[in-house]
């Protein structure tokens, strides 16, 4: 596959630019390397105090690690693990597991805690990727995959049709295997939600990132607080028509809100139907990236866990280093996927 210059596409491969700088991707537009220019930041150059000793994670390396890269680079697939540099990586590689970026490399929107690149794809889209994808879930022998996606206001639907192909032909091909979808809000138009939700998967997602007071700045403007729990809400109403589709979202900690605010916004998805949520650490990507304001304990994680039980959630997965995706297959063991066992303080 080639774009429309007959350049190869190959989402995921960077190219020398350092963060914060616009670069020319192979596709042929202009982006921002980790999504937020130098110049624009306002916050401090230094994080709130030193990262404590549990939010450490050991460093990529291995065999399970190595066939996943390699597997990922053969189809020309991008995955948020390495795109929104997540300290999981080497844990999820290792174990066989990726979760797949779909509609290129590039967003559309700049959020203030996000290291993806961001840019306009000017309508860009690879025609291979639901076939590539469906052969990765394959090649990869997965039981449970997840597919996220950039924003791409830049498309009609905003890429919902496209990101439903892949869930279909993963099906199609890989017909025993989970399938959850973590996608964009497609600007709150319910439509293209139901594209998404019809396709065939298991679980849908779309993260609400923090509290409704600082949606703005933490969020592009481009997306509201209001917006994902109305696309949440139509989400879980919409699956009702399509058996159990389970829908989700992530709430990250540490940027500055209040227990009361993090039990408000529990309140308000249990409202909207949502049916699993994880909650983890906002770690700041770079130092272009808005800072961290606190460092969430290990204990505190699990009595907001406790809480969001209480308020009827099937399950909230919670931990300093848990990601949206994070053990996804786990969540409907109802046992904090795992972590618990493992011992809160070693692995989030």
């Amino acid at each position: 596959m080639s774009d429309f210059k007959g350049i190869p596409v190959v989402p995921g491969v960077k190219t020398a630019a350092s963060s914060g700088e616009k670069y020319q991707t192979v596709q042929g537009f202009t982006a921002i390397r980790d999504g937020i220019k130098a110049a624009a930041s306002s916050a401090p150059v230094t994080p709130a105090g030193r990262k404590p000793g549990w939010l450490r994670a050991p460093m990529p390396a291995g065999r399970g690690f190595e066939t996943v890269k390699q597997t990922v680079r053969e189809h020309r697939l991008a995955t948020v693990c390495e795109e929104a540099k997540c300290p999981n990586i080497g844990e999820c590689w290792n174990a066989g597991t990726a979760t797949i970026m779909l509609l290129g490399a590039v967003c559309t929107r700049a959020c203030r805690f996000c290291a993806v690149d961001t840019g306009n794809p000017r309508g860009w889209l690879d025609a291979d990727e639901p076939a590539n994808a469906a052969r990765t879930v394959q090649l990869m022998q997965l039981k449970y995959v997840v597919l996220t996606s950039v924003n791409r206001d830049d498309l009609p639907d905003g890429g919902a049709a496209h990101f439903a192909a892949c869930v279909r032909e993963i099906k199609r091909v890989n017909p025993a295997t989970a399938v959850e979808a973590l996608t964009p809000d497609f600007q709150g138009v319910m439509a293209d939600v139901a594209t998404v939700v019809d396709s065939g998967l298991d679980v849908f997602a779309q993260n609400v990132e923090t509290v409704r007071r600082l949606t703005h700045p933490v969020r592009d403007p481009r997306a509201s607080y209001e917006q994902t729990l109305a696309v949440l809400a139509h989400a879980s109403r919409h699956r009702r028509e399509q058996g159990d589709v389970l829908v989700k979202t992530s709430l990250m900690l540490g940027l500055g809100e209040t227990d009361a605010e993090i039990l408000e916004t529990m309140r308000d998805l249990r409202a909207a139907g949502v049916d699993l949520l994880t909650l983890g650490q906002y770690l700041r990507p770079t130092l272009n990236h808005l800072a961290v304001e606190r460092f969430v304990t290990p204990g505190e994680f699990e009595q907001y866990r406790q809480h969001a039980l209480e308020l009827g959630f099937i399950e909230c997965v919670s931990g300093p280093l848990v990601r949206s995706s994070y053990r996804a297959e786990q969540a409907m063991a109802r046992n904090n996927a795992g972590l618990a066992a493992g011992g809160l303080a070693r692995r989030g």
